[in-house]
């Protein structure tokens, strides 16, 4: 049985990875809130655990928005973390997005293309239409599953 704790489930663990089942509500990293993350509360699973005194090194391997619930790679190590980012950055790991939402878009599948630009001061990201210098592109394809009283899964 796998281990409970109110930030995340564990879904998978090894030496070099922790892969959890992140809470809504839970940051991933540090921000100027202040408020625990997940990396902490991983620490803290690990070093209960194992019973490991000192620091516990654990990186996110991506992140996902606050209000986001779902699976978060953590790295237990410097190889394992190497190797995740790796495979991420060549997109060899395919992200799915589960999302309710109460308006049914106008196409019942669909390529959406943005570009995201972060404002670091204001720790806000804003999407355009169009390439815009230092932005970073995002693709993101979507179906509708179906349908629940006035609401729909995509």
């Amino acid at each position: 049985m796998k281990q409970a704790h109110p930030a995340f489930q564990v879904i998978y663990e090894d030496n070099h990875l922790l892969i959890v089942n992140k809470a809504n509500g839970v940051l991933v990293q540090g921000d100027s809130t202040g408020d625990t993350t997940l990396l902490d509360y991983g620490k803290e699973y690990i070093k209960e655990k194992y019973q490991k005194p000192g620091n516990v090194f654990l990186q996110a391997a991506h992140r996902l928005d606050r209000p986001v619930s779902g699976l978060v790679v953590l790295g237990r190590t410097s190889k394992g973390i190497a190797r995740m980012g790796e495979l991420f950055k060549k997109r060899k790991i395919q992200k799915v997005y589960w999302a309710v939402v109460k308006r049914r878009p106008r196409e019942k599948q669909a390529k959406l293309e943005h570009w995201l630009s972060k404002n670091n001061e204001k720790n806000r990201v804003s999407a355009y239409d169009f390439p815009q210098e230092g932005a970073q592109r995002a693709e993101l394809r979507y179906k509708v599953l179906g349908k629940l009283n006035d609401h729909y899964l995509l």
